[in-house]
C-alpha cells in the first residue's frame, strides 16, 4: 500500500466508521458522503459534522458473483443501495444474512467490519457494512 493509499483512508475514517456526513445551511438535506455542493439544492454545503443514526433499509440489492480485484474471498456478496432512517441512500455490502433472506425493506443497521485485505503486506480496510437490525429488548 503506498504512502499516499494510506493517506486517503485516513481521511476517510469518520465516513467508514462512523458514517459522518453533512447537513445542508441552505435546505437542510442530509448529504452522505460529505461534498462540497449539496445534491439537494446546489448550493454550497460544506458545514460542521453531523453523525447518521446507522439505521435504515434495504432500498434494493443485488448478489456479486465475480468481483473485482481484493474482494474475491467475500464472494459471492450482497451490495444494496440503503436508504438511511435520514434521507440518503448509500450502497454497502451486507453481512450477517444469507444471500437468499435479503428482502427490499429489511431493517439493516451500520456494523464496522473488514472490507478487503490490500497488497503483499495484507493490509485490512475496514469500512461500513449493513447487517439485519437486531431486537432491543
Amino acid at each position: 500500500m503506498s504512502t499516499t493509499e494510506i493517506a486517503r483512508h485516513w481521511r476517510l475514517k469518520a465516513q467508514r466508521y462512523q458514517l459522518v456526513g453533512e447537513v445542508c445551511p441552505h435546505c437542510n438535506g442530509k448529504i452522505f458522503p460529505p461534498r462540497d455542493v449539496c445534491p439537494h439544492c446546489a448550493e454550497e454545503a460544506t458545514q460542521p459534522p453531523f453523525r447518521f443514526s446507522g439505521k435504515g433499509e434495504v432500498y434494493s440489492y443485488t448478489t456479486v458473483h465475480n468481483p473485482p480485484e481484493g474482494y474475491e474471498e467475500s464472494a459471492p456478496y450482497t451490495v444494496a443501495l440503503v436508504k438511511l432512517a435520514e434521507g440518503p441512500l448509500i450502497t454497502a455490502q451486507l453481512t450477517d444474512v444469507a444471500n437468499s433472506e435479503v428482502e427490499i425493506g429489511m431493517p439493516v443497521e451500520m456494523v464496522t467490519r473488514k472490507l478487503r485485505s490490500y497488497g503483499e503486506e495484507g493490509l485490512i480496510i475496514y469500512g461500513y457494512k449493513f447487517r439485519p437490525q437486531l431486537a432491543r429488548i
